[in-house]
């Protein structure tokens, strides 16, 4: 019989163990951290030990991603209550800056908005390619990057050739009529792999907030 047969066999004939018991009393297994021999009794015990260990670690990991998203939550809350008490959408863009440095540690933000809107007074409303404004439209959710796309680095001036890592959350009503850039000097601090809900509900606090405003 192979190993594989053998373990069916018991899982099949549970009783085995009880008509075999003396049986059972003589077989002793290698311990998994030593060279000495010990019964399947303790061989069991150590099992459902590391068992308990990995649950454990699993628990600690399930309550840090929990205490993490409920102060992600908790800043996104007090971003929202700032952009709805912003009284034109000058106000607007200075909440929007505030908290993204203060609360979320992102030095490095751009908003650029389209069409030009001169009478705004917003230097937000400066040129933008019709490369940038047709890769914001492709945009169905926020995008990650290592690099930054199209023209875009030039938006960041000096700071550019430091930028490790880029989020590009595309602002939509009808249609695309804005992107918000931000960039890292860390290269993992946006990475193509995470997850972008949390961006996505920027995204649309952002365009609701500054539709109320603009034309």
């Amino acid at each position: 019989m192979t190993p594989e047969e053998v373990v069916e066999f018991l899982k099949q004939h549970p009783e085995f163990f009880e008509q075999h018991a003396d049986f059972l009393a003589t077989v002793f297994v290698p311990h998994p951290y030593g060279g000495r021999a010990i019964s399947i009794g303790e061989r069991q015990v150590l099992t459902l030990r590391e068992k308990n260990k990995l649950l454990e670690g699993k628990l600690r990991e399930l309550i840090e991603y929990g205490e993490q998203n409920d102060a992600i939550s908790e800043k996104l809350h007090r971003l929202t209550l700032s952009l709805i008490s912003a009284s034109d959408a000058a106000a607007v863009t200075a909440a929007l800056y505030l908290h993204l440095r203060e609360d979320f540690a992102v030095p490095n933000i751009v908003l650029r908005l389209w069409p030009q809107d001169v009478s705004s007074g917003l230097p937000e409303f400066v040129a933008v390619s019709a490369e940038a404004r047709d890769f914001a439209a492709s945009l169905q959710h926020p995008y990650c990057s290592a690099h930054a796309m199209v023209d875009t680095a030039a938006w960041f001036g000096e700071q550019a050739p430091l930028l490790r890592s880029f989020v590009y959350v595309p602002l939509k009503r009808e249609q695309t009529n804005g992107v918000l850039v931000l960039a890292s000097t860390d290269q993992q601090r946006f990475y193509p792999e995470m997850g972008t809900l949390y961006l996505q509900r920027l995204s649309e606090l952002t365009s609701s907030a500054l539709a109320r405003y603009l034309a």
